[in-house]
């Protein structure tokens, strides 16, 4: 058996038990070091492909027939290596319409963007949330709770309608080896039952549900990066299943509030191939005519025809494109050049996901680092941001950034999967340093006046700091936060 075998073989295991909290995109040494040998940075580098093994696995409150072994709702760790690289000819799509997505012309920056965001969520302060385990939820007002969908599609051409029968690269009878989250959950009720169960418990805690849906990458089996664009999202008959279990998915929301996270990286990528999205194809109307026929079949297209799904069968539910900062090739987010243009580098990442569609959505989403920076130091990388905003990269930096990012995609920004780490832990396994739990929770005003509208707190990757591994701090930090008047910072003082 090879090592790639005999890792395959021990995170099978792990999806059958379940491992709390562990997250569901990690990125793959090899490929983050030669993003960042590129780019000549580090920060918030792209993650890598998971694959059945690696999959999230079925909820702990799902209902489980006598003798089962409860599952929590954490995604899995991942043993990191390099991928394979895919070449070979690429699908045609119908030729692109003209793009329907419009984006927003430059005006006066408004005080108080997300405003009307949080509003709609019955919410007027910087929401705080993490990816938790059900007890960590409890125990302090957290606002938002997330998790990934990711690993795979159904076999068939649509949603299985039982997981008895169904398949996904494996079977979903008690579901050990499928990779369908829409099966992760007890085989005898009707597939969704993971999410429906999420959404339940969530709004039971008085917490806003949250899906970050990353699935190209696993489902098409294609190598992370380009081919996800141009091979993946080309493919008629993969992305018409795509679409399908997208469908299915807001579908399961239905007419509950709910925050959805659409594709990190995936979009950072495509800007890797060309920075107008119009003249990027993708099968859009092709795939999926019965939601999108009016879209152009290209990556702009696919922005669009996504969210304008959410508001047809979600229509409560809140909806945000990706922003990843090293789309640009320039990352903002770990740049130590005093000189650096931070407005004509968010103008160029802004322009990018408008033509996507974003300024459709309600946010953007951000992310500042996958890892602990004192696990990144402990591999010899240095990712710190500085905390007393003298040296750059610093947090001081990131605010200023993102605020011109939210000004030109007129969008509220949700920084979400920041690092759990803090500065009391030894910097071992599971509790590694980190300076962003302090920093944020210190300097709510500067998030608020930088347009963010939440936090979200989580690993990005297994073996990194939890809210289960921090010694109490995030939870302690939450209570003291709920405690503010008002419930937290006024996102419009």
């Amino acid at each position: 058996m090879t090592t790639a075998h005999a890792t395959r073989a021990l995170l099978a295991l792990l999806f059958v038990a379940g491992c709390s909290e562990s997250p569901s995109r990690p990125p793959a040494d090899a490929a983050r070091d030669a993003i960042r040998a590129e780019l000549t940075t580090g920060g918030d580098a792209p993650r890598s492909e998971l694959g059945a093994a690696d999959a999230p696995g079925p909820t702990s409150d799902a209902p489980t027939p006598t003798g089962d072994a409860p599952r929590s709702d954490g995604p899995k760790p991942k043993l990191d290596g390099p991928k394979p690289k895919v070449d070979g000819p690429k699908p045609t799509v119908d030729a692109p319409k003209p793009d329907a997505a419009k984006p927003k012309p430059d005006g006066p920056a408004p005080a108080c963007l997300g405003a009307g965001l949080l509003t709609s969520l019955g919410k007027s302060h910087l929401l705080v949330g993490a990816a938790m385990e059900d007890a960590i939820a409890k125990q302090a007002p957290f606002d938002l709770r997330y998790l990934y969908l990711s690993g795979g599609l159904f076999d068939g051409t649509q949603p299985c309608s039982s997981c008895v029968t169904c398949t996904a690269k494996g079977s979903c009878k008690n579901p050990s080896s499928c990779v369908w989250w829409g099966c992760w959950q007890w085989d005898q009720l009707p597939p969704g039952e993971y999410v429906r169960g999420f959404v339940s418990k969530a709004q039971a805690d008085k917490q806003i549900p949250m899906f970050t849906y990353y699935e190209i990458l696993q489902a098409s089996g294609v190598a992370e990066g380009k081919p996800e664009v141009q091979v993946a999202a080309v493919d008629v008959a993969f992305m018409q299943r795509y679409y399908a279990d997208w469908r299915f998915l807001l579908q399961q929301i239905g007419q509950n509030v709910a925050l959805l996270h659409i594709e990190p990286d995936f979009w950072g990528y495509a800007q890797h191939v060309n920075n107008d999205p119009t003249k990027l194809p993708a099968a859009v109307a092709s795939a999926n005519p019965s939601d999108c026929a009016a879209l152009p079949n290209t990556i702009a297209g696919m922005g669009s025809c996504m969210i304008a799904m959410v508001r047809k069968y979600a229509p409560k539910a809140k909806v945000g494109l990706h922003a990843s900062s090293w789309g640009t090739l320039t990352p903002a987010l770990s740049n130590s050049n005093p000189a650096f243009d931070l407005a004509a580098d968010a103008q160029k990442l802004a322009s990018f996901l408008l033509a996507c569609g974003a300024a459709q959505g309600d946010y953007i989403v951000l992310d500042a680092s996958d890892r602990d920076a004192g696990y990144y130091q402990s591999l010899g990388q240095n990712v710190w941001w500085d905390a007393s905003d003298v040296k750059l990269p610093h947090f001081k930096q990131a605010l200023a950034w993102s605020k011109l990012l939210a000004e030109k995609l007129g969008l509220g920004v949700l920084w979400w999967q920041l690092p759990v780490g803090n500065m009391s832990l030894p910097n071992v396994t599971n509790q590694w340093k980190d300076n962003r739990v302090e920093y944020f929770f210190s300097h709510t005003a500067e998030l608020a006046a930088s347009h963010a509208v939440g936090i979200a707190f989580g690993a990005g990757a297994g073996g990194q700091t939890t809210p289960s591994t921090d010694n109490g701090l995030l939870v302690s930090k939450v209570k003291a936060y709920g405690a503010l008047p008002g419930g937290g910072q006024a996102l419009c003082p």
